[in-house]
């Protein structure tokens, strides 16, 4: 189940003192009221031209297209250009939900977590006298561009302002209400400019328009990232569509990301909790760029009930949902994946298998030293087979390992076995698969039977450049 959060939609316990008190006031008046702006200098303008074309420059590792999306019974969406951050292309989304939607979510473990986290998680409370309306959905608003984090009171205040506006447009309970919110950190969010913009979004929200939604909520990212799936529960066929944003700051537990899944399916808001636990921690939080956990790290799942009908589920476990939990899985994982492809400035996407380790979480670790190692990471970028860097890697993790036991392949070839270099080592043909968009690093540690799979990206000049001029 969602970790309970306080019933105080508050948000954190603010100092009393005058430099707060002034601090507070400044970020309340700043998201509430339009700010003169002085105009951009001809070689800041020129910079920051600079920096949007670069940062649109689709990934190499991109899927070829966006995937063909059905329309998702009880989900309309809408998006706007609200000016929250960028100028001249969509930056808000807003999504309607059925009455009756069960909502599940996990979170950022990161300890200075965005005021719209900590209002999702309250929303996950379990049902009781003070939240009669707990773990149910009416809408969700999304912004980009800016990630309301570390805005002191005034960033729940921004919260507040707009959960209050969608509450009244869908006529539903605040609680009912989902914010996320992904861009630059410290900044006030000008909320007025989301609220400005929602009713005309509610006006104009449909069935469709899965590619735009994706879109809307891209910051650094260069293709916008989507996944559907069709899954049956007793002979009936419901649909699981899901859209994801991340390019940097990707690491578990989760990543600088946002993840929306929908299903028309009708699943309880206990089992739906369970199921998305279950699948996130072989998708989500199997993925590294950087190695960097964000403040708004936020994976939600929505289940309309609104789909083709079937017997009711009561846990997680029923035979009955092996089918969608499988496809579920398939959607997060896709997703999870997509992230990496679009890792800032990757050009390559790296599988890394281990095998052999102490336990699952022993293998967990291993694997997440070598994904998230800068010398590993180079070495692909520069395509140069250096093995002794997994070795390296390996050695470092702190888990166990039996170093005359430790074998290598890279993309399949034999590189290391029983502690040194194989007898069959081809340099030649390991350099050759280091030369492919995608790589695979497979690892047996010697030591037992645990196993874990994580992907990662490649470390460029490219990743520099983006995060050198990203608030430009």
């Amino acid at each position: 189940m969602a970790k309970k959060a306080s019933s105080s939609a508050s948000g954190p316990q603010q100092g009393t003192g005058l430099g707060e008190t002034l601090r507070n006031a400044f970020l309340r008046r700043a998201q509430s009221e339009p700010a003169e702006s002085k105009p951009l200098s001809k070689k800041r303008k020129k910079k920051k031209k600079a920096a949007a074309k670069k940062h649109s420059n689709r990934s190499p590792l991109a899927p070829k297209s966006f995937p063909n999306m059905p329309p998702l019974a009880g989900v309309e969406l809408a998006t706007a250009a609200g000016a929250v951050k960028y100028q001249g292309r969509n930056d808000l989304l807003a999504v309607r939900l059925a009455p009756g939607t069960t909502a599940a979510g996990v979170f950022t473990t990161s300890k200075t977590a965005a005021p719209p986290v900590d209002w999702c998680r309250s929303n996950l409370i379990a049902k009781g006298a003070d939240s009669p309306s707990g773990g149910m959905a009416r809408l969700l608003v999304v912004n980009s561009g800016n990630a309301n984090a570390f805005t002191g009171k005034a960033g729940m205040d921004a919260v507040k302002k707009c959960v209050s506006a969608g509450a009244k447009l869908v006529n539903g309970p605040q609680r009912e209400v989902f914010v996320a919110s992904t861009g630059v950190i410290g900044e006030a969010l000008p909320a007025y400019k989301i609220v400005r913009k929602l009713p005309s979004m509610m006006r104009a929200a449909a069935e469709g328009g899965w590619k735009e939604a994706a879109a809307a909520i891209m910051t650094t990212d260069t293709f916008p990232k989507g996944a559907t799936r069709t899954a049956e529960i007793d002979g009936q066929s419901v649909t699981i569509n899901g859209i994801a944003k991340g390019s940097g700051m990707i690491a578990p537990d989760m990543a600088t990301m946002l993840a929306f899944v929908f299903t028309d399916a009708a699943i309880p808001q206990d089992v739906l909790q369970t199921l998305l636990i279950l699948s996130v921690r072989e998708s989500f939080n199997a993925v590294t760029v950087d190695s960097d956990t964000s403040t708004n790290d936020t994976v939600l799942l929505f289940a309309t009930g609104k789909g083709a009908k079937h017997e009711p589920i009561t846990r997680a476990g029923d035979r009955r949902l092996r089918d969608f939990r499988d496809k579920l899985q398939e959607v997060m994982t896709d997703l999870a994946c997509q992230l990496v492809r679009d890792g800032e400035g990757a050009t390559k996407f790296i599988t890394v298998r281990v095998a052999g380790a102490a336990s699952a979480k022993a293998a967990r670790t291993i694997a997440f030293a070598i994904a998230n190692s800068p010398l590993v990471k180079t070495a692909a970028a520069g395509e140069d087979p250096n093995w002794g860097r997994i070795v390296m890697a390996v050695g470092k993790s702190g888990e166990e390992a039996n170093r005359d036991k430790l074998a290598i392949t890279i993309g399949g070839l034999p590189v290391a076995e029983s502690g040194e270099v194989h007898a069959k080592y081809d340099e030649a043909a390991t350099a050759a698969h280091m030369k492919q968009p995608e790589i695979e690093f497979a690892i047996d540690v010697g030591v037992g039977s645990g196993v874990a799979t994580v992907w990662t990206c490649d470390l460029t000049h490219g990743y520099i450049t983006i995060n050198a001029d990203y608030r430009s």
